[in-house]
């Protein structure tokens, strides 16, 4: 982290988050990180299940290839997460939901 960064210097990815919700406030509300870490990053996360971040992805147009997906915490969280470039910022959205319990079926003989 940069101690001379001032707020002025998260222009691009806040430029970036106000577009965002101009062009697509219809779209599911994400969690939103902005950081003088990466300052010219803009992270949206979804909490509630996949179906949002595939809206978003299909909305920024990340073809599904792109998408990177893990599983965490013991493997009850699937992870999906995708980093591409929205108008001047690198954007990383990241969606998170539950795996499915496995259904156990019987052997018939």
């Amino acid at each position: 982290m940069n101690e001379r960064l001032a707020f002025d210097d998260l222009a691009v990815p806040l430029r970036t988050l106000r577009l965002l919700a101009a062009d697509f406030g219809h779209l599911p509300a994400p969690t939103v990180s902005v950081s003088p870490i990466y300052p010219d990053r803009l992270e949206l996360s979804l909490h509630s299940g996949l179906p949002g971040f595939e809206a978003w992805r299909e909305a920024l147009g990340v073809a599904p290839e792109d998408v990177n997906y893990h599983v965490q915490g013991d493997g009850r969280t699937r992870v999906l997460r995708t980093i591409t470039t929205y108008e001047g910022a690198e954007l990383e959205l990241v969606g998170y939901g539950d795996v499915p319990a496995p259904v156990l079926v019987e052997a018939t003989v």
